[in-house]
């Protein structure tokens, strides 16, 4: 038996011996087995789990996700390498669409958790209070709904709670007081409501709070005071009451303060300042906020923001010379100074911040003269705002000192003297105002070296002499106030040269003489033209006409005799209409009554006479007003006019042989007609692919081998690009020395000799400045006798929208950033092009392909809409609008047709306008409409839709490049928009949407999207 025993142990020892071995190169050869054989099989099966609840993962960052590598090599995935534990979540920033799965409580050695700045839903998991080793927990920047989980009473190590940019409601739960290492509580951008709870004055290690754009109210706890360690300290666009807690400034550590757009009142604490010495930026503006500007102030030595604009403090303004870093100073919208000669002492002493760029004094009761030491101020300013006091004087000539001012409004002062030449410096300014003021003498010639403004007033002063024709060199001008001057002399060509003029043209209360010239029908884009009250005589120009985008019409007061030109009928949104007190004479046309959105006309006092229409404006008897014409008759009965008189028997005579005569001339005309009709389908059968000859006459050719030259042979490294029927190479033409883009068409393939008939004849009479302009062509043999063509472009050095909107690498010439100033003049670029393609044109054309590669951009960031091998031409027939249509197939790139033509319907101007719709949803968004994200019928126009516009962060492209001024990033990278901005992007969002519809007859029409677009961008750059 005792044998038996000791045969059993060493049989045993033998066989664990081998087992143990075998168990040990398993591991070795598969480190898979080794999770498991720890026992954090549990880490893969949560992982697992949060993997199945990600629904969309267009980057397919979480295809690394499988068996056949270790979970902690898992892409985002950081494990503990002794215990191959998982300690870190970074998915971050990768567009992942889904919920946070409950699962993730079972990572119990998890210490950052981030998945800020995804596509996110649902609720916060409680189980995320079983994390007790957390430390970090972002997930900024979602659509996360519910309220803050409550159970955080075990997540004792977290330090940074980051719940910015959701929809989370409710109130902040007391449980957050129980995190004693919290550094950074950001709850910012949600939906929570209560106050700011007195327990947040527990968190002494805090040093970074936001509960910024929520709905909390009440006062400040002053617990909160007991935060000495705290940094930053936000709570703007809230609900916020009572005084501003005065017992923050025993908190020495703060740099930043923002309680912007609250309601608080009261006044600030006279010493506020002398215990912050490390603050960096104070924001409160619109509250309620009285008193004096706390003296104090001038010992923060490091205060560079200083925005107390929108309250109600009066007083001296305390000179801030010692704020050497000051680089924002708003003071706007107060009751500060009042009208003496001293209000302005304190602009001298910032002569001494030279890092100022942002000044504003604007609305307030300063008086005074403007000091000569305002032209000391820093060179780095570019904005100036002095209007809306009682500042009289002179304007100094040093003011000419500040070259890079970009925007200066004086306007509603006192002002007087002449403008100085030493504006003609300004070579940067876009916003010049010095409206409503007392200003004498002429508007210099110096004007014409503004050339990067686009809005001018001058308007109520008393100006004189003549207008400059200098302004012509103005070629960004869209807004153009000079009324109630003294000026005078003839108004020059320029100004009505001036295709830039897009918002406002007036010249209304002068003394201007001769008559308005026909050029005025350049201003094809403008809103409102008044030039009421003046000399003005000879005939209305039918070319007004041609000003299809006018609203208001005003040309009272003048001397102006003829007819009423018909030519206004053709414009479609005309509102407003006043040629009252002049002497004009004739009737009414009755056209004038099919103007659908006129809604006020007033011709009282000229000597019309005849019939008044019926319908339209003068259905509306307070709407149709034409008082002291004796001779009208007709209209509606509440207009009181006698009736018109029956015509006699001779006159019926008169039109009995007037139709036999149209009768016969009728039948003769469609017996030519059908001749010529014969003839031409003959012709056409037999040249049906032919290239119309008289296209390629009219452009002067260049040879075969001067294009094979200037392209090293068409050499691929000067290859800029390729499409459907050609290649574009970069070149030079050898007699010209001028860089091109040589567009070869590639006639190999099926339909692009077609591709070049249509570009021809789409471009043989077009011009405009937002097209590229063809140079010339070549029609030839290449050398191996093959048939060759090509179109020769100018060449634009700045690439196309594409490549800025998607950048596959970024160089110094193309940063990859576009700025959203750049961006709204690229949508106003592309419109205008539009715009002149379907309403200006002799025959309307229909691009067919408008994409960012289509739209190429000049050295000064002017786009031109580019490639017309898919357009269409449309005869324009008695007005005809976007209902017109071609028959073709589906012509353009996935993602930008419209979905009417993938079932078969015509071709039509309503498809541009769905391209444009779409094209601007992915200049706001940075995402093509071909996303891997759209799926299962989601597309662009809906993925906006869906979050417009509580979310607008979320769908706004990331790389969108805003100025300090437009946006704050916060310490979390977050960024907050002010209101001009958001107001910016809403109204830019809503016409993307309104053009992208399903239903054509739905989208809007390109001449109310470029009024629309000219507003936007107005209201933006002048708030």
């Amino acid at each position: 038996m005792k044998h038996f025993s000791l045969v059993s142990l060493v049989f045993w020892s033998i066989y664990v011996h081998l087992f143990s071995l075998l168990t040990l190169n398993l591991l070795w050869f598969n480190p898979n087995m080794i999770a498991f054989a720890s026992g954090n099989d549990t880490d893969y099966l949560a992982l697992l789990k949060f993997r199945e609840s990600i629904s969309s993962d267009p980057l397919g960052i979480l295809l690394s996700w499988n068996s056949s590598s270790h979970f902690c090599n898992w892409h985002g995935i950081t494990c503990n390498p002794m215990h191959q534990r998982v300690t870190k979540l970074d998915l971050g920033g990768y567009k992942l669409k889904g919920s946070i799965s409950p699962h993730i409580g079972n990572l119990s050695y998890m210490r950052i958790f981030n998945l800020n700045k995804n596509y996110l839903y649902g609720n916060i998991p409680q189980e995320l209070g079983r994390l007790s080793q957390l430390q970090n927990f972002s997930v900024g920047n979602n659509s996360l709904e519910g309220k803050i989980p409550t159970n955080l009473t075990g997540c004792t190590h977290l330090k940074l709670l980051n719940l910015y940019g959701n929809n989370l409601i409710g109130k902040i739960p007391i449980t957050i007081a129980s995190l004693p290492k919290l550094q950074l509580l950001n709850v910012g951008n949600n939906k929570l409501t209560g106050g700011i709870p007195p327990f947040i004055g527990n968190l002494s290690a805090l040093l970074y709070l936001s509960v910024e754009s929520n709905n909390i109210e009440g006062d400040v706890p002053h617990e909160m005071c007991q935060l000495n360690n705290l940094i930053r300290i936000r709570m703007p666009a809230n609900k916020l009451t009572g005084t501003f807690p005065s017992c923050l400034c025993n908190v020495s550590s703060l740099i930043e303060i923002s309680a912007t757009d609250n309601q608080f009142h009261g006044s600030l604490p006279p010493n506020m300042f002398h215990t912050l010495p490390n603050l960096q930026r104070f924001y409160v503006a619109l509250n309620q906020i009285s008193g004096s500007i706390p003296p104090s102030i001038i010992n923060v030595s490091k205060l560079s923001v200083l925005e107390i604009s929108g309250n109600q403090f009066t007083g001296q303004v305390p000179p801030l010379g010692k704020l050497r870093d000051l680089f924002h100073l708003r003071l706007s919208w107060n009751k500060l100074g009042d009208n003496s000669a001293n209000n302005l002492e304190f602009l001298k002493s910032l002569t001494n911040c030279s890092r100022l760029e942002m000044l504003s004094i604007a609305d307030n009761n300063f008086g005074g003269h403007l000091p000569n030491s305002l032209g000391n101020l820093s060179t780095q300013l570019n904005q100036l705002n002095l209007g809306g006091n009682q500042i009289s004087g002179e304007i100094p000539e040093t003011i000419g000192n500040l070259i890079g001012l970009s925007f200066l409004t004086m306007q509603d002062n006192r002002i007087d003297g002449i403008i100085p030449t030493t504006f003609g410096k300004f070579q940067k300014m876009q916003v010049l105002d010095v409206s409503i003021n007392k200003l004498l003498g002429e508007i210099g010639a110096f004007i014409g070296n503004l050339s990067q403004l686009f809005h001018l007033e001058m308007g109520e002063n008393m100006l004189e002499g003549n207008i400059p024709p200098s302004i012509g060199n103005c070629q960004k001008l869209q807004y153009l106030n000079l009324s109630q001057n003294n000026l005078t002399g003839t108004i020059p060509l320029e100004v009505f040269n001036l295709s830039s003029l897009t918002n406002l043209l007036d010249l209304s209360y002068n003394s201007l003489s001769s008559s308005i010239p026909e050029e005025v029908g350049n201003l094809k884009h403008i809103n409102l033209i008044d030039v009421s009250e003046n000399h003005l005589s000879g005939y209305i120009p039918g070319t007004l006409g041609e000003c299809t985008m006018l609203e208001s019409l005003y040309l009272k007061g003048n001397t102006l005799q003829g007819i009423i030109p018909s030519s206004l009928a053709s414009l479609k949104g005309l509102q407003r209409l006043d040629l009252s007190r002049n002497h004009l004479s004739g009737s009414i046309p009755d056209v004038l009554q099919n103007i659908s959105f006129l809604e006020y006309f007033n011709v009282s006092f000229n000597m019309l006479e005849g019939e008044v229409p019926t319908e339209g404006v003068f259905r509306n008897a307070s709407g149709f007003v034409m008082t002291g014409n004796s001779n009208l008759c007709g209209g509606i009965f509440e207009l009181h006019l006698p009736p018109c008189p029956i015509k006699g028997k001779k006159l019926a005579q008169h039109h009995k042989f007037w139709l036999i005569a149209v009768i016969v001339s009728v039948a003769a005309f469609l017996l030519i007609l059908s001749i010529i009709l014969t003839i031409y389908w003959m012709r056409k059968r037999s040249n049906k692919l032919s290239l119309d000859s008289q296209t390629i006459d009219q452009l002067a050719k260049v040879s075969y081998q001067s294009l094979h030259n200037g392209t090293d042979g068409f050499s691929t490294t000067n290859l800029i690009g390729s499409g459907n029927f050609s290649s574009v190479y970069k070149g030079t033409l050898e007699l010209e020395d001028k860089v091109v883009a040589i567009k070869v068409l590639n006639l190999q393939k099926k339909g692009a000799r077609k591709s070049f008939i249509a570009e021809c004849n789409a471009l043989k009479s077009i011009k405009h400045r937002n097209l590229v302009q063809i140079l010339t062509c070549c029609s030839s043999t290449d050398y191996k006798g093959q048939e060759f063509k090509a179109l020769i472009f100018e060449y634009l050095k700045n690439g196309s929208l594409e490549q800025w909107l998607h950048p596959r690498t970024l160089t110094p010439e193309k940063p990859g950033t576009l700025n959203l100033d750049q961006r709204l003049n690229i949508m106003i670029d592309v419109a205008s092009a539009i715009h002149y393609l379907h309403h200006e044109c002799k025959e309307s054309i229909i691009h067919c392909d408008l994409k960012p590669g289509n739209v190429l951009l000049d050295d000064d960031m002017t786009a031109h809409v580019s490639d017309f091998g898919l357009t269409r031409l449309l005869s324009t027939i008695n007005g005809a609008t976007s209902k017109q249509t071609s028959t073709i197939g589906i012509k353009g790139t996935v993602g930008y047709i419209p979905p009417e033509y993938g079932v078969g319907c015509e071709v039509s101007t309503n498809g541009d306008m769905y391209s444009f719709g779409i094209l601007i949803l992915e200049m706001l968004t940075g995402r093509r409409p071909t996303n891997e994200i759209f799926e299962d019928g989601q597309n662009l126009h809906n993925f906006v839709e869906n979050s417009f516009p509580d979310n607008l962060l979320q769908i706004l492209d990331p790389s969108l490049a805003l100025k300090h001024e437009e946006a704050t990033i916060n310490e979390d990278h977050n960024q907050k928009l002010t209101p001009s901005v958001e107001k910016c992007l809403v109204s830019l969002f809503k016409i993307g949407l309104a053009c992208s519809v399903k239903s054509p007859k739905e989208r809007m029409n390109m001449m109310d999207v470029t009024r629309e677009l000219s507003k936007i961008r107005t209201t933006f750059l002048s708030g």
